[in-house]
């Protein structure tokens, strides 16, 4: 006991030395503050850089706040910066011993555009407490996020993930066929950003790799012949072995024709339940549909069903054009209670029947942190509830948000049994992302059951590795199955999906060799002995159609250079490997993630590829603290 005693008098001494000995520090000031929008919804995860004596920078909580500590004296600018909003600047100044707070305003629209005039004001300076001042100066950021870490109540963290087990290697001359849905599903990559720019490697269930890859919407041919979408394929070498091959299977989904788009009978049905009271839920769910309601049309209608311990229509089914009786009803919701999600689906669903549009978008958006806590609250039992209501041809779409207790499994097999798609909105910008930007392909549905069969030639390939979609895996046999479900593809969409290839001559590993007693090797067909490596097929069904089509493009054996498209989706699917800890990374690194999406990055008027290589730059930053992935 009295070594323990002495040891802890030994720290308090060492840190109050760290503390009063540096006392230069106490010289200098701290900036604080928050940034809203327009609408004065406080923005997460902004960039907030100071400028003048000495340059620093610190990012928004999830309450908008910032704080940067240990400034030099003197006069800065302040600027403020997030994907999808005008970059804005203001002056401060800042003096010794003393908290200069601001209030940083930010404006939809390019990140180029140019610089709002000082959008800043500043509220309050204040004198800090000299020891806490002296201390904040030493410690810096750890004392911010061991503050921001206590706000957030990390210690109730209820969030669930799916176990992916990853897919792995198959043996061509006993397995040559893969088959899945496709996936268009955005969700992972919005929540990884979340883990990473919260300080935090994310959990592997949360890393879905072609969620990653299909954040990004690569530029394919588009369709012809009246086609709903085009087939693109590519080989090239495997950059984490370089024994093997890498290819790509892209579909690039028909964009709306210039005309005005088909009417959308839009029923939104958002949790109001106690769980959804913090900024980053019901708060962030409000500001982005305030940004849906004026991208609305003449001919699109919208109601609006809320759910807690009961639920309720708070919006009748209402016409576009009237966009301030939707706003008022947007502004007026209030969370509380208890979550009967079940009791609020069915309630939706019934309303987007009674008005029900021929031809047109007729869809449920259910906005949820997925924490449904009474009526029918198994998740087996929602899916099948789910299931029954898509029958009437009304789409379900997701939006996901929050932390603390995201039910992300959940919330992800409602969408895919609901015909729809999942979204994490973990900030405003991804919501203009996802219900601006890429409005069409979030509610206009091209073509629906789509799945995908590819057939590996024993001839070049010696086995075959699907990255990612694990989910999606289908039986070979449900390819032609009519009445198998499968993902969406909306207006616009791209979807990319890779394989890593064994060449003919290298070994499949994992896979047995030993010969069958009562089967002989298979006799190759005449097209064995050509240049293809693979065919792939799709086979989807039109929106309101019961019956599938079939496509089909090859793939040949000779690997080219890499294309920015194969370049950066490759970069991307390292990077969800090395976070998931796969064991098929092989050379994978960070360094090596980042120097490809750095080269082919291509056109990113946007500002999202440079975001990714921003996370893959923090994942490595982690990676290395905690030692458990490779950071070279």
């Amino acid at each position: 006991m009295r070594l323990r005693i002495g040891a802890l008098v030994a720290v308090v001494f060492v840190a109050a030395a760290l503390i009063w000995g540096s006392a230069a520090q106490s010289d200098r000031g701290t900036l604080a503050g928050t940034v809203r929008d327009a609408a004065g919804t406080l923005l997460p995860l902004v960039k907030v850089e100071a400028t003048g004596p000495m340059t620093a920078t610190a990012v928004t909580d999830d309450r908008g706040a910032f704080r940067i500590v240990g400034l030099l004296p003197g006069d800065y600018v302040v600027s403020a910066s997030l994907v999808g909003f005008r970059t804005a600047a203001a002056p401060a100044t800042i003096s010794a011993r003393r908290e200069t707070r601001l209030v940083l305003g930010l404006q939809i629209g390019a990140l180029s555009e140019a610089t709002s005039p000082a959008p800043a004001v500043i509220t309050e300076q204040r004198t800090f407490p000299s020891i806490r001042g002296v201390a904040a100066a030493v410690l810096g950021g750890q004392a911010l996020r061991m503050e921001v870490a206590r706000s957030r109540g990390r210690h109730f963290d209820t969030e669930s993930y799916d176990q992916v087990d990853e897919n792995g290697f198959k043996h061509v001359a006993t397995d040559p066929l893969s088959t899945f849905s496709i996936d268009v599903d955005t969700a992972s990559y919005a929540n990884v950003r979340r883990f990473l720019r919260d300080g935090r490697l994310p959990e592997p269930g949360a890393v879905r790799v072609e969620e990653l890859i299909n954040y990004f919407r690569l530029p394919y041919p588009a369709p012809e012949d009246g086609s709903p979408f085009s087939i693109t394929t590519e080989l090239a070498a495997c950059p984490w072995n370089p024994a093997h091959r890498l290819a790509l299977v892209g579909i690039q989904g028909r964009a709306l024709a210039a005309r005005e788009p088909a009417p959308r009978n839009l029923v939104f049905l958002i949790d109001v339940s106690g769980s959804m009271e913090s900024p980053d839920k019901l708060p962030l769910v409000q500001s982005a549909m305030r940004m849906l309601v004026d991208e609305l049309g003449e001919r699109d209608r919208v109601a609006i069903v809320v759910y807690a311990g009961a639920s309720g229509l708070v919006l009748p089914s209402t016409p576009g054009r009237d966009k301030a009786a939707i706003t008022r009803a947007i502004a007026e919701l209030e969370s509380g209670g208890s979550t009967n999600g079940a009791e609020g689906i069915q309630l939706a669903y019934r309303v987007a029947r009674e008005h029900f549009i021929r031809g047109g978008v007729n869809r449920v958006v259910l906005a949820t942190d997925g924490d449904f806590n009474v009526g029918v609250t198994s998740e087996s039992a929602l899916v099948r509830l789910i299931e029954h209501e898509r029958a009437s041809g009304v789409f379900l779409s997701v939006l996901g948000v929050g932390t603390g207790n995201l039910k992300d499994s959940t919330m992800e097999k409602l969408a895919d049994k609901g015909n729809g798609n999942y979204a994490y909105l973990d900030s405003l910008h991804e919501a203009r992302k996802v219900l601006v930007h890429e409005l069409g392909g979030t509610l206009d549905t091209i073509a629906k059951d789509v799945k995908i069969q590819v057939e590996f030639n024993p001839q070049a390939v010696d086995g075959y590795r699907l990255i990612g979609y694990e989910n999606r895996v289908l039986a070979h046999e449900d390819f032609d199955d009519d009445t198998k479900d499968a993902g969406e593809i909306g207006a616009g969409h791209s979807v990319t999906a890779l394989y890593e290839i064994v060449p003919n001559g290298e070994r499949t590993p994992g896979a047995a060799r030993g010969g069958l007693k009562y089967q002989q090797e298979p006799r190759l067909a005449r097209a064995a002995r050509g240049d293809e490596l693979a065919t792939v097929a799709v086979r989807f069904k039109q929106p309101d159609a019961n019956e599938s089509r079939r496509v089909a493009a090859t793939l040949l054996t000779t690997p080219r250079p890499m294309t920015a498209n194969l370049g950066f989706a490759s970069a991307v699917a390292e990077f969800g490997m090395l976070l998931r800890g796969s064991a098929h990374a092989g050379q994978a690194t960070y360094a090596a993630v980042i120097d490809r999406a750095r080269r082919y990055a291509g056109d990113d008027r946007d500002g999202y590829r440079a975001e990714f290589i921003g996370l893959a730059q923090r994942a490595a930053e982690l990676a290395g603290r905690h030692g458990d992935r490779d950071t070279h």
